[in-house]
């Protein structure tokens, strides 16, 4: 029947319901994402300079560079985050979830570019008790390495009943989001949006803030794990639904038929937002789930990307556009269609790739002109390329499109060029896992590796990944994919060059628009291809590299990058090394001392 006919015919009736069976406390706890009582955001936190300037100053997207002109406000932005259980049903069926101050997306992080973002994360997570370690996607974290949230590679696990203070800069502009990063556990509910109020030349009327996609889980991200790691386990781990904002809809008749007796309500409630009339929105598209390729489009509707990730681009048209887990687009679109009648109203869509494992891959909320009724449902009908348009799974075809606003040439040939190989292998046990450069990573909670070079320690075990690039300033990295699957891949602690992407292994010579080649912090290799990227190594610390599929790096796909060792431990190494890090590790030293802690995959 083909795309338009996938879209249309297999949406079920039972989940197109906007009449909401129940109240937002009950869906998604205390946020109100995905309602009118989300509030529009502002152009930027605060007022104009005395000389009418912008918090930034004079600095524009396409004028200057912002690895190397990045402001000091003098802004400090605190937030508060408790991390705990809570029993709410996002898309109807009950479930217990890992809340962030009750609430399933977490509250907004927001500021301006150039401030700096202090975070006090508590650890209230009990019955059972587990570490927790927060990561800020996307941001460099430039001098604080230590603060880039990865367990076991910056930083050890916040102990139950303690708290950790992360404090950055915010030193790129756009959207993102934060995550946990321990185990799988944001697949449970923890994670949430930022956005980075920066200087744009695209013009808009209103900032409608995120629109989090993500696939959903009704089962415990652990014992998801378990059964993965178990022998004969399998690494595909199938999604019950998919959500916009934390909503959707649900049947509850398919979960019955299989003997669940959980609580499950129909029709519980999905995502809605509202349009001016003939005015131009902001949407800030963020893929937080923990596996899926999201495909997203507006019926009637034609969207300008204006970023990607932390990353202004030319603007170019689209009516459909897909990411992948960790990438963002902002996108602006004009409510314009069906003749501008305020009456109307518009499904908005994000189906799940064909080739992500899904039970239920469409996600919907709805679209309302000022004037529509916002209890009737949408009668629109999607675009012919809404649905999962070719067999790349979110890899990029489109490199030559997608140019940044602000040009900077890739250098010439790097100072180190490594190749990894993604494969795939089942153990003695006959458990499956992943092998990234030839090793299925683990990580140990109590000797992070930046705490050990910075103690001088290189002596890294081989089941740690770490690459050491030792005092390169250009790192080149050859990514081939063995296997059926896309992996999205994402760099901390830098935005790299995407050099080339492509079937099959790289010609050592392809690079896709030199003079200025796409630049992003999470980019997909497709299924049997290759993805060479390039960053300059100009920020000291120790970088994860990984899948962010949750469960591919549960299973291993892990590595670990080391940039400038000698400069690491100059600056802080012996009296340097930050008290908070040493504080967090005693603390796990002695929780973990009495606890057992069930570190049954990578840990990160």
């Amino acid at each position: 029947m083909g795309v338009v006919g996938r879209a249309i015919v297999e949406v079920s009736s039972k989940l197109t319901g906007v009449v909401a069976n129940l109240v937002q406390e009950e869906t998604n706890g205390s946020s109100r994402l995905g309602t009118f009582l989300f509030p529009f955001l502002a152009f930027f936190l605060g007022n104009l300079t005395p000389d009418g300037q912008y918090p930034w100053g004079n600095l524009t997207d396409w004028g200057n560079n912002q690895y190397t002109e990045s402001p000091a406000t003098g802004i400090v932005r605190t937030y508060d985050f408790v991390i705990s259980r809570g029993l709410i049903a996002p898309d109807g069926y009950q479930r217990d979830v890992l809340l962030v101050n009750g609430a399933f997306p977490g509250p907004l992080i927001e500021a301006n570019w150039g401030d700096v973002i202090v975070v006090n994360v508590f650890n209230n997570i009990s019955s059972p008790e587990e570490g927790t370690a927060m990561h800020w996607h996307g941001f460099l974290q430039e001098d604080t390495p230590w603060d880039d949230g990865a367990p076991g590679v910056s930083q050890c696990p916040i102990v139950p009943g303690k708290s950790y203070t992360y404090e950055f800069k915010a030193s790129l502009y756009g959207t993102s989001w934060y995550h946990a990063h321990y185990s799988a556990q944001y697949a449970g509910g923890i994670v949430g949006p930022i956005v980075i109020h920066g200087p744009t030349e695209a013009k808009y009327d209103i900032d409608l803030g995120p629109v989090m996609l993500s696939d959903w889980y009704h089962r415990p991200y652990f014992d998801l794990i378990k059964d993965m790691l178990a022998p004969g386990g399998s690494p595909s781990v199938p999604s019950d639904n998919n959500l916009i904002n934390g909503k959707m809809n649900f049947d509850c008749d398919t979960a019955a038929a299989a003997g669940d007796k959980t609580p499950c309500t129909p029709n519980a409630g999905i995502s809605k937002f509202k349009f001016q009339t003939g005015k131009t929105h902001r949407l800030r598209l963020i893929n937080s789930g923990a596996d899926g390729v999201q495909r997203f489009s507006i019926d009637g509707h034609t969207m300008t990307v204006i970023a990607n990730d932390f990353v202004p681009v030319k603007p170019y048209n689209v009516t459909a556009i897909s990411l992948a887990v960790g990438q963002r687009a902002d996108v602006l679109v004009t409510a314009n269609a069906a003749g501008s009648d305020p009456k109307s109203a518009f499904w908005m869509r994000s189906d799940l790739a064909k080739c992500s494992v899904a039970k239920q891959p469409f996600a919907l909320a709805a679209v309302y002109y000022d004037q529509a009724d916002p209890e009737t449902a949408p009668s629109s009908q999607p675009w012919a390329d809404a649905g999962d348009p070719d067999s790349t799974c979110g890899a990029s075809d489109d490199l030559d499109k997608r140019e940044p606003l602000y040009p900077i040439p890739v250098r010439g040939e790097p100072g180190v060029t490594k190749e990894m190989k993604i494969e795939a292998y089942r153990n003695a046990s006959d458990v499956f896992l992943f092998l990234f450069d030839g090793v299925s990573a683990r990580v140990d909670y109590n000797h992070p590796a930046l705490d050990m070079v910075m103690k001088g320690n290189m002596s890294f075990p081989e089941v740690s990944n770490v690459k050491d690039f030792g005092s390169a300033k250009t790192v080149r990295v050859v990514v081939i994919n063995k296997g059926p699957g896309p992996h999205p891949m994402h760099l901390h602690g830098y935005n790299f060059y995407v050099l080339s992407s492509g079937p099959g292994d790289w010609d050592g010579k392809t690079i896709v628009r030199s003079s200025n080649p796409v630049r992003r912090d999470t980019e997909v290799v497709r299924p049997h291809g290759h993805l060479v990227l390039q960053f300059d190594a100009n920020n000291p610390g120790i970088w994860a590299f990984h899948c962010h599929i949750g469960w591919h790096a549960s299973g291993g796909f892990v590595a670990s990058f080391l940039t400038q060792p000698d400069e690491v431990r100059r600056r802080w190494g012996g009296d340097g090394m930050p008290g908070k890090m040493e504080q967090v590790c005693r603390e796990w030293d002695e929780w973990s001392q009495n606890t057992v802690v069930d570190q049954i995959d990578s840990g990160t």
